[in-house]
């Protein structure tokens, strides 16, 4: 059994409705501006917008060279190929390559009928708004995806504060087994949202509309910082006294996880750390420098990742 999509579903009924106003108004050629409606009806109101305007623009281009060129060569074969040798690419010059197919139909509406009056460049514009507009009529309604983008929102930070508080678990116990299935299924998450709040992103006029894209795109960034700071966590032992601080820095870390949070205070209590490292002994032996480095590295690579959650401007904001 197969499904009626939503997009399917408002062509279908977008077609038959322009057809219908098309011969009600007694106009020629009146499949035609159903054919505009399955050409213009795009998975987004962006993109919708974008090809009607494209299409738009490229018909009533073409309605202007079609009387150059059949004025200059008559009504046959030859002078279509020059028109469409010379329309395509100032199509194309134009940024406007969607209106070529819609603007061939034209060509060879006008190539029909022989003669290039007002009453026949009325007849086509008025083709051209019915399709047009009747196609971002019904492109109007969205299906809302808000509550996938907030279950998905939720799944990452969920899995966030897992993997932080598995690596705090391990600086304190090297012993512990973990399977690192957050990892996988963090990564399946963003390969799932980042597209899917693109799309919603598209079904709005304005991109900065859509937190959830730019909010999906930095807890990518972070997502990144953390694959870093894993091997970087594997090489501190836990019987240093900076290992065991940091798992108690990475701990509060996991537990401030949230969309509102800015990370101030997280970077606050690094900056604390940071200083009480710097008050510590020297290291003494090769072991102890090749520690300090791995955790000055993991030191940076959190406060990279506290900063990159600072200079995201969501909603609803704490200072946790």
């Amino acid at each position: 059994m197969y499904k009626i999509g939503y997009r399917t579903l408002k062509t279908a009924i977008g077609t038959m409705l322009a057809m219908t106003i098309a011969e009600m108004l007694h106009l020629k050629f009146s499949s035609s501006a159903g054919i505009l409606v399955i050409l213009c009806v795009q998975n987004t109101k962006r993109k919708s917008l974008e090809a009607s305007i494209h299409r738009f623009l490229g018909c009533l281009l073409v309605i202007v060279f079609s009387w150059v060129f059949f004025e200059a060569f008559g009504y046959n074969p030859l002078a279509i190929g020059l028109l469409l040798l010379f329309f395509i690419p100032t199509a194309v010059t134009l940024h406007i390559p969607e209106g070529i197919s819609t603007s061939s139909v034209i060509v060879m509406h006008l190539y029909s009928l022989k003669s290039i009056t007002w009453a026949v460049v009325l007849n086509e514009f008025f083709i051209l708004t019915i399709g047009i507009g009747m196609a971002l009529l019904v492109n109007l309604y969205m299906p809302s995806v808000e509550k996938d983008l907030k279950r998905y929102q939720q799944n990452i930070e969920e899995n966030f504060k897992k993997l932080l508080l598995e690596m705090a678990a391990f600086l304190r116990n090297q012993n512990r087994v973990w399977d690192g299935r957050e990892l996988l299924e963090t990564e399946k998450l963003f390969e799932e949202a980042v597209p899917l709040a693109f799309r919603e992103m598209e079904n709005r006029y304005r991109y900065q509309d859509n937190e959830y894209y730019r909010y999906f795109r930095m807890r990518k960034q972070q997502f990144e910082i953390l694959m870093r700071v894993m091997p970087l966590v594997a090489e501190l032992s836990c019987s240093y006294q900076q290992a065991r601080m940091f798992a108690s820095f990475i701990e509060s870390v996991a537990n401030a996880i949230r969309p509102s949070s800015t990370g101030l205070i997280s970077l606050y209590q690094l900056q604390e750390m940071k200083e009480l490292f710097r008050e510590m002994p020297l290291p003494q032996t090769r072991e102890e420098f090749e520690i300090r480095a791995s955790l000055a590295q993991l030191v940076y690579e959190m406060e990279q990742f506290l900063i990159i959650k600072g200079k995201f401007k969501g909603k609803h904001k704490d200072t946790a």
